[in-house]
């Protein structure tokens, strides 16, 4: 629960926000990292001392649900001249540490990122006559807030959020969010670390699927150039009803379909609701074919397995980065992977949960014949996975949300997978990888060409190349919330 309040409104937790009039005595007990944060936003808005602020009534600190202190809104007037509406500027407080003390996030020293190191933002067209921002963004943020909170994936410029849902709960058609960097709020350095800007741009279903198949980076830019699709700034408008490409059909074809052929995707991977069975293990065999069992324990990813995962995300996101997947046994220097900041967060399960399968114990299988099984929505984004990344010399890997294992697509361009021409299917504890040659890419394309309309066919859906032993699946959502998977 929040409560709207003016941000120099005193409070049990907040005094006012300090500036050239902030009585010294406040300005020693305001938290440097909001201090700091406040600064950014007071060289934006000098005339905005006090702006309007949704606050977490229980800090999430406290115990309280939303991780977000803070979310304050700015009257921003834009620029007529330069085809930027009036609008209203959003700006979060909490991804970063704001306090210093471990209350929420970990103190790590000064030269790395605040907390998570960044805070989002947002920009709202502001309509006629209104004389008050909304406060439903505010929502939307803690929505994300916990998305990070809880996985511990943190955003960057180029990401595309799937939200499924008109933003603002309204019937508009912006149901979806890409991040790109706030047009006019720079970094900060606070006494914890550096705190960057990630602002929300909301984006139609069909302006996704473009970021989706290409990258995040070149939609958002197509759609700095189409006023109002967001303009330079790329504020977002609840009301339009076109697409970009609605409103320049040339776009389309001439930017997108030209950019996945010249350039491939630059999504490396998603979490999704996804399975596969090892086929050439008899199912009376009690010994599981995706891990090795150690006493009790019960299946899940090592450590050193979900770091790698990871690394293959974050590496594939990276414009022109070499298609090279991670050491399966890095090199360690001080305690961290070699080449790799220090993750969050060492495993997938929480502190509290019995300890994971020691690496060394997990064996690497080949496979003679496996089975995947995939949900629509991600079953949809095998095409993008084939002639986006694989035809690319790439990779692409899904990550099961609903339990403990991956699916890792490689081409043969790709260094450091377990998975080769001669073994194609192989899999490390749940971790599967799979190798599949330029020529059977394109044969599995014209097969699952209707894949690209998923709304034109009935679950279930199975596809089957008996001379290569791999089947494939498309089941219903109800499928993956078994216990079995």
């Amino acid at each position: 629960m929040a409560e709207l309040r003016p941000s120099g409104a005193p409070g049990p937790t907040a005094p006012p926000a300090p500036g050239p009039t902030a009585p010294p005595a406040f300005a020693s007990l305001f938290p440097p990292g909001l201090h700091a944060i406040y600064g950014e936003c007071r060289r934006l808005y000098p005339d905005q001392p006090n702006p309007l602020q949704v606050t977490a009534i229980v800090k999430y600190w406290l115990g309280g649900p939303d991780p977000l202190d803070y979310v304050s809104m700015y009257r921003n007037v834009g620029s007529p001249s330069a085809n930027i509406p009036e609008h209203w500027h959003y700006v979060s407080f909490g991804l970063s540490d704001l306090y210093g003390d471990n209350r929420v996030h970990e103190f790590t020293g000064t030269d790395g990122p605040s907390g998570f190191g960044f805070e989002l933002t947002f920009r709202l067209k502001r309509e006629t006559g209104e004389s008050a921002p909304p406060t439903w963004p505010a929502e939307l943020m803690q929505g994300l807030a916990r998305y990070v909170f809880q996985s511990e994936n943190t955003f960057c410029s180029g990401d595309h959020v799937s939200w499924h849902s008109p933003l603002d709960n309204s019937e508009s058609r912006i149901q979806h969010m890409l991040l790109t960097e706030d047009p006019q709020m720079q970094p900060v350095q606070t006494p914890f670390g550096v705190v960057t800007f990630l602002q929300i741009v909301g984006v139609c279903t069909e302006e996704l699927h473009s970021a989706q198949q290409w990258n995040g980076q070149g939609i958002l830019e197509l759609l700095r150039t189409v006023p109002v699709a967001g303009g330079p700034w790329l504020i977002t408008d609840m009301r339009r009803g076109e697409t970009i490409f609605e409103i320049d059909p040339h776009l389309q074809q001439e930017r997108v379909d030209k950019g996945i052929e010249t350039d491939g995707s630059n999504l490396s991977g998603v979490s999704a609701k996804c399975a596969w069975d090892d086929l050439s293990r008899p199912p009376e065999d009690d010994e599981d074919s995706r891990s090795i069992c150690v006493g009790t324990q019960p299946r899940r990813l090592s450590g050193k397995d979900t770091e790698q995962i990871r690394e293959t995300l974050r590496r594939g996101l990276e414009i022109n980065s070499k298609p090279v997947l991670p050491p399966i046994n890095p090199q360690r220097q001080n305690g961290l992977a070699h080449d790799r900041a220090p993750s969050r967060k060492d495993s997938l399960e929480s502190d509290s949960s019995t300890a994971i399968i020691p690496h060394e114990l997990i064996r690497t299988r080949q496979l003679e014949s496996v089975h995947l099984k995939f949900n629509q929505e991600s079953g949809a984004l095998i095409p993008l996975c084939l002639r986006g990344r694989l035809l690319h010399g790439r990779h692409f890997t899904y990550k099961s949300i609903t339990g403990d294992m991956a699916i890792t697509f490689v081409s043969t361009g790709v260094e450091g997978a377990f998975a080769t021409e001669e073994h194609p299917y192989a899999a490390h504890g749940p971790w599967l990888q799979i190798l599949l040659t330029e020529e059977f890419v394109e044969k599995m394309l014209e097969d699952l060409e209707d894949l690209t309309s998923p709304e034109e066919f009935k679950l279930p859906k199975e596809y089957s190349w008996p001379e290569k032993k791999l089947k494939v699946s498309i089941l219903p959502d109800v499928v993956f919330d078994s216990p079995l998977h």
